[in-house]
């Protein structure tokens, strides 16, 4: 069982595991190693609460598919299990980002004091600008 929070736990037969042949620079080993890791899972068919689904599916993210599957790919490390568990890593970081609710703003207004001092600044920097002009006007 993979835990998200406290209640919301996922568990491992959801996940399905691809390993693939890494890209990039690696000399021959590259070529007949598998370290790459791919993992699938299925949001609609999971064993995830309705509420967690939706937001997953409302998601903006590179790594969720239209039909509905998130896809995390990991090549970073030559090893397939480190590769496995950064996987998982960024899986869990994914499903926890949905839990997060925004703080609400409070509107503030701005006080009497830095209106002033915003107001002096605008003054001084005119009078600079004027002064300017009438030095090299002629």
């Amino acid at each position: 069982m993979i835990i998200i929070s406290n209640r919301v736990q996922v568990s491992e037969n959801d996940i399905e595991w691809q390993f693939i042949r890494a890209s990039g620079a690696g000399g021959q080993h590259i070529n007949k190693v598998s370290t790459a890791v791919q993992l699938i899972f299925d949001i609609r068919s999971s064993s995830l609460p309705e509420i967690y689904q939706q937001k997953l599916l409302q998601l903006r993210d590179h790594r969720i598919t239209p039909s509905g599957k998130v896809i995390i790919k990991c090549q970073q490390t030559r090893s397939q299990d480190a590769n496995r568990q950064q996987a998982l890593e960024q899986f869990t970081q994914l499903l926890q980002s949905v839990t997060y609710v925004a703080k609400k703003r409070i509107a503030t207004k701005a006080t009497y004091g830095s209106k002033q001092r915003r107001l002096d600044t605008k003054k001084k920097r005119g009078n600079t600008k004027a002064l300017r002009q009438q030095k090299f006007s002629g």
